[in-house]
């Protein structure tokens, strides 16, 4: 009898933790599928029309990248994928390419004067979506960039 009882606690436990998870595992969960993902500075590097900026500059385009709001996606319909990859502007983006987990991703940040336009390369897929980030478009506006 005290074994049914045992099991049956047992049994409303685990319910209780399925119906309600901690916001620790819900954080994590969210986090592996997000679209604009936080981005750690030390598996990080950033290009700039080709040369690798310095260490200053790539923490300050990682935090302005990390503090960014997210506007909209734009969808991608099968078999444009190329013209998002190089579209037809003569903003050189910056290119953050990560390194997690075995796990590759490139990021293609386009500035404008009013939004940065991000496309998200990883594996055999695209995703682009718009942001807003006043310090990322005056950072890509400043002369601070060493070429």
């Amino acid at each position: 009898m005290t074994w049914w009882a045992v099991l049956f606690i047992i049994f409303g436990i685990l319910i209780k933790f399925a119906m309600s998870p901690p916001s620790a595992v819900v954080g994590w969960v969210v986090s592996k599928f997000a679209l604009h993902p936080k981005l750690d500075a030390t598996n990080v590097i950033v290009t700039y029309n080709g040369v690798q900026l310095e260490e200053d500059e790539k923490n300050k385009i990682t935090d302005y990248f990390n503090e960014a709001l997210f506007l909209e996606r734009n969808h991608i319909f099968p078999g444009t994928e190329n013209s998002f990859l190089n579209p037809d502007t003569e903003v050189a983006p910056f290119v953050v390419s990560v390194k997690r987990n075995n796990k590759e991703m490139k990021f293609f940040l386009y500035c404008s004067k009013t939004q940065v336009d991000v496309v998200k390369q990883w594996k055999k897929k695209v995703a682009s979506y718009c942001l807003s980030s006043e310090n990322l478009q005056k950072f890509a506006v400043s002369s601070s960039i060493s070429i």
